[in-house]
Formats: structure tokens, C-alpha cells, sequence
């Protein structure tokens, strides 16, 4: 895999357009502490909170070559002219920024563009931020997508309708309801180039000389296209999986500094010896306070809270999980909440909204049932799997070099069949089985399925066509499936489990198809000893013998599926002569 070298950051924080109360939401957070300080804590460290972000790369970034660029008009209390570069008490940087004001273009500061020529390396990039948003991409993921992808500048947008885990619905050419697809990884597309700044713009280093109009980065997009274009420069654009906060709107600000508060540790919040708080006044959850604060009497704070400086909470007022501006008071009594305040011209009676930022705090498990980590689900039947296979590979590997035999010497083709299917969490792996069937067959069935004996998305006819001279043979007696337990040795297959099946078939029934794919697939299951084969009935036995295996996993019940299923393996091998 390319090594994703970013040897240089810009986070371009742009003139926005103001909202309702006249002045830009991402300006105000700026220019008020220490919503600042998290602010731009954030958009260095806002991928910390999944293992795997984009932001992660910080062990590969080096942050002294981090800078900010800011309207030189913006008054930013942590880059003012009295305090450039050097951090206030209370900000949460654990670096001092670099920053660069800029009035129209943006200029890049000489030791870039110098180390840029130095390096000239294909795998070395200059990447500009938009401040605006905070993204949340899965480093290695982009750096994969980023090495397949021919261009000398690449601009990249997260879009979290290609993040894996998410579902979509598969409509027909008439428009009706054909099933549901879900993602279990995330993906990327290519798209057209816009008009607007990306989310992440990525410039090799060897270009970024020839991109400059004297050294400096053009502020509009248009015209950085428009240089790519007039001097052979390839652009390209792709939306890649991921999740975007925009911090022009309350709910994105909300949930960068709900973010960050819940991944800095408690020491960061200690009270300044310039606040006034009521003995009585209660502060639960993470609340970082500014300067000069006063708490009245009775007055709750809930995190996650950020009360600026000079701001006055009156009386038996209420504060939950909201920002309170700089010399903003809130009124005895008052209930604030999911709230941003920046000025005493507010609507203290707005309907309170509850949408929920977490988005980007998923559980790892996702959708899919988990165990605790010593237990038999999650350990040991891992490991007796292992044990099993390789014993049931030892003694029949003579069988094993007889089938091939059988099969190159009866039928035109490969050995063994392989067939994606989607395994733990939805990961595909080829599953290997001995080939009973022609080449082609796959092809051949969507001709028969009109006439298929079984319900919903399986295939199964009577003298089949499809299947070769000793076909029938490894398949009444089961044969042809021994070269799944190489899969369950790789760890894609279990001994028991649901049966393992194709993406297409889990579009159907979502909460069915999450479940069963909480556990390995494997080779046999409690479906496959206890299907009655009634007709038109197959399919809703198989949806509940696979949830009913997953609600009670258990050693009891694999033993008791694998004697059954040997009995009947033994009694079909009898039933061949």
C-alpha cells in the first residue's frame, strides 16, 4: 500500500456568509474562548475519537507544519496582535498553530514551497482543509483510494452515504421496492469538479510550484481550476465515505465541541480563580469555563457545556449540553438547551430541538450482536474451529486428491468452485467448494429460475442440469463442501453457523441479514438439521433457525448441531449404495 505522505497542512478558514443574526456562526466561535481554543483543537484532532480517521495521521503529520489561514479582518483572540502565537490559560492547543492572514489569495509561506521542491516525491502531498467543515474519513481507506487515483491535485468530499453500515434502498425501473443493499465497508466514487472548496484539497508536492500565482493559493476554486486547466495539470474529484460536520450551522458546532469535550481529560477543566460559583449551583458532565464567569444560586450546568468569558447564569437557570457567548446573560430561571447563545438578542422561547449530534460516535459493533471477549462465541469457538478443521484436512486428504482426480478427468474446468459470500460484519471471502456443476451455471440459472421449487432468493430444482457426472454424488453426501474447512482455518467460515450466502440474497430482510452476519457463516447449522423442505415455506424456516442460532449461541447447541448433522451425514452416504 502507497504510504500517505502528508508532509504539509493548510486549514483555510473562509469568509462565510453571515446568518440570521448577522454575523458568521464559525467567526463567533473564533472570537470567543475557549470555544475557540476547541474549535481549532478540533479541526486538528477531530479524527482522535475513531481509531482510524483521516486525523489519526498525526503520527505521520508533523504539526509544525500545520497552518491556519484567517481573514485578516477576523479579531481571533488566540492569534491577536497581543497574543500571536502564544496560548491562552485556558485554550485546549496541545501545539501552538501557525497562522496566516490573508486579505484575497492566500499566500503559502516560502520554507512549503522550498520543502516542496526538496521532496518532489509522487507520494508526498500538500493538503488545504476547509475550516468550515469537520471531517471524519478512515485514514487508511483514502490512502488506498488516493493511490489508485492518476492526478496531480485531487479534491475529496466525505459523503455518508458511501460510509459501509449504511442501507440503501434498490428500486426497480418502475420505481417500486426491490430489496435493501447495505455497505459493510465504506466506498468511493468519482465525481465532477466543483465550484465550491472541497472539504480536503490534496496537491502533490512537485505541482504545488506551478498551482501558486505568485506564491500564493488562488481563494477561489474556480480560478485554482482554471489554472489546472491552462497548465496540464490533472484534477480530479471523488466523494469518499465519511462523516462532515459543517460549523456554520449550530448542530455542527454542537457536535464538534461535544466531540472534543468527551476526549479531553478532566485536568483541562479546572475553575479559574476569576469565576463566581454558588455553592449551591450544580456542574455535571464536562463543562469547560472561561473567565470571569458567575453561577448563580440554584443554577444547573450539564455537559456537554462550554460557558464563555464574562457570561453571567443567573438564578436557578438550567444549561444543557450548549454554548453560552461571552458576556451573555442568561435569565433566572431559564432553560437552555442544544443551544448556541452569542448575544442578548436571542429567542429564549425557541422550540428546543433534539436531533442528535453522535452520529459520528458509532458503536464498533454497529448493527450486529456482540459478545464480551472471554467467552465461548467470541474465543473459544474460534479456537476449536481451528482444531476441528485441520483434524477433518489430516484425515481426508486422501479424499481430497481422489475428487480432484475425479472431477478434471469427468468435466472441463477448475477443481474447486469459488463463490463470494458475505461472512463476519459482512466481509466477502471466496467460499471454496468442489465444482459439481458446469461451467457457465451461474449464467444458466437466472434462465431456470422461473422454474425454482424454493421461495425467496435461493435456487434449487429437481435434476438440475447444470450439475457433471459425479456432481450428484459429492453433493448427496456432501463431499463437495470439505474444502470449506481451508475456510474456516483463514477464519472467514465456522463449523456451525448460518449458512453462508451471497450479497444479493442479504438484500432482503435487514434486521434478519444483520443478525445472522453478527456470527461466521459455516458449514452447517441449525437450519440445515432441522429444514422440513415444505413448500414455499423454506425461506421463512431458514430467516428463523438463523436468528433463533444467533439469540442463543451456545457450546451446548453447536454439539447437539454437529451429531446431527453427522448421523445424517452418515445416514445419506449409506442411502449412495
Amino acid at each position: 500500500m502507497l504510504f500517505l505522505n502528508l508532509s504539509m497542512n493548510m486549514i483555510l478558514i473562509h469568509r462565510n456568509s453571515a446568518d440570521s443574526s448577522g454575523e458568521s456562526l464559525l467567526r463567533f466561535a473564533l472570537a470567543s474562548e475557549p470555544v475557540a481554543g476547541v474549535v481549532f483543537d478540533g479541526l486538528c484532532k477531530y479524527g482522535d475519537m475513531r481509531r482510524d480517521s483521516i486525523l489519526r495521521l498525526s503520527a505521520k503529520w508533523n504539526f509544525d507544519k500545520t497552518f491556519y489561514a484567517i481573514p485578516e479582518e477576523w479579531e481571533i483572540e488566540p492569534f491577536g496582535s497581543r497574543h500571536q502565537n502564544q496560548m491562552p490559560r485556558q485554550s485546549l492547543y496541545d501545539v501552538k498553530p501557525n497562522v496566516i492572514r490573508y486579505k484575497d489569495n492566500i499566500p503559502v509561506p516560502l520554507e512549503l514551497v522550498a520543502g516542496a521542491k526538496r521532496e518532489g516525491s509522487l507520494n508526498s502531498w500538500f493538503v488545504v482543509s476547509n475550516g468550515r467543515f469537520a471531517t471524519n474519513i478512515n485514514a487508511d481507506f483514502l490512502e488506498s483510494v488516493l493511490a489508485g487515483v492518476q492526478a496531480d491535485v485531487v479534491a475529496v468530499n466525505a459523503e455518508p452515504g458511501l460510509l459501509g453500515q449504511r442501507e440503501k434502498v434498490r428500486l426497480t425501473a418502475e420505481g417500486k421496492v426491490a430489496g435493501f443493499c447495505r455497505a459493510y465497508s465504506d466506498s468511493a466514487e468519482f465525481t465532477f469538479v466543483s465550484t465550491e472548496w472541497p472539504h480536503h484539497l490534496f496537491i502533490k508536492t512537485d505541482v504545488l510550484g506551478r498551482v501558486l500565482v505568485d506564491e500564493a493559493l488562488p481563494l477561489s476554486f474556480s480560478a485554482l481550476s482554471e489554472i489546472c486547466r491552462s497548465k496540464e495539470i490533472m484534477l480530479r474529484a471523488i466523494n469518499v465515505g465519511g462523516n462532515v460536520l459543517d460549523l456554520e450551522t449550530e448542530d455542527g458546532l454542537l457536535g464538534l465541541c461535544e466531540t472534543r469535550l468527551s476526549n479531553i481529560q478532566k485536568s483541562k477543566f479546572e475553575l479559574q480563580d476569576s469565576n463566581t460559583i454558588s455553592d449551591d449551583a450544580r456542574l455535571k458532565g464536562k463543562v469547560l469555563l472561561g473567565k470571569n464567569i458567575h453561577i448563580g444560586p440554584k443554577a444547573v450546568v450539564i455537559g456537554p457545556t462550554i460557558i464563555c468569558n464574562e457570561a453571567r447564569i443567573e438564578r436557578g437557570a438550567v444549561i444543557n449540553s450548549s454554548i453560552v457567548g461571552p458576556k451573555v446573560c442568561v435569565p433566572k430561571n431559564q432553560f437552555v438547551q442544544s443551544r448556541t447563545i452569542k448575544g442578548p438578542q436571542i429567542n429564549w422561547n425557541r422550540p428546543v430541538r433534539h436531533k442528535s449530534r453522535r452520529s459520528l460516535l458509532q458503536d464498533s459493533h454497529g448493527p450486529f450482536r456482540a459478545w464480551p471477549g472471554i467467552s465461548y462465541a467470541r474465543c473459544f469457538k474460534r479456537i476449536a474451529d481451528c482444531f476441528a478443521a485441520a483434524i477433518v484436512l489430516i484425515l481426508f486428504a486422501p479424499v481430497l486428491i481422489f475428487v480432484a482426480l475425479a472431477i478434471k478427468l469427468t468435466s472441463p474446468g477448475p477443481v474447486f468452485y469459488k463463490d463470494r459470500r458475505q461472512g463476519l460484519h459482512g466481509k466477502q471471502f471466496n467460499c471454496l467448494k468442489f465444482r459439481t456443476m458446469i461451467i457457465g451455471a451461474d449464467k444458466i440459472q437466472e434462465i431456470l429460475r422461473i422454474v425454482s421449487q424454493v421461495d425467496g432468493p435461493q435456487f434449487k430444482i429437481a435434476n438440475d442440469p447444470r450439475i457433471n457426472t459425479v456432481g450428484w454424488f459429492l453433493r448427496e453426501t456432501y463431499i463437495d463442501e470439505i474444502p470449506q474447512f481451508f475456510n474456516v482455518l483463514f477464519g472467514q467460515m465456522s463449523i456451525v453457523g448460518p449458512r453462508p450466502s451471497p450479497k444479493s440474497e442479504n438484500t432482503l430482510c435487514p434486521l434478519w441479514r444483520d443478525a445472522r452476519l453478527s456470527v461466521r457463516p459455516g458449514i452447517t447449522g441449525l437450519w440445515q438439521v432441522y429444514r422440513t423442505r415444505q413448500p414455499m415455506k423454506d425461506f421463512q424456516e431458514w430467516i428463523h433457525y438463523d436468528v433463533e442460532y444467533v439469540r442463543n449461541l451456545s457450546l451446548w447447541m453447536d454439539l447437539s448441531i454437529c451429531w446431527k448433522t453427522a448421523m445424517k451425514l452418515l445416514g445419506n452416504f449409506i442411502n449412495q449404495f
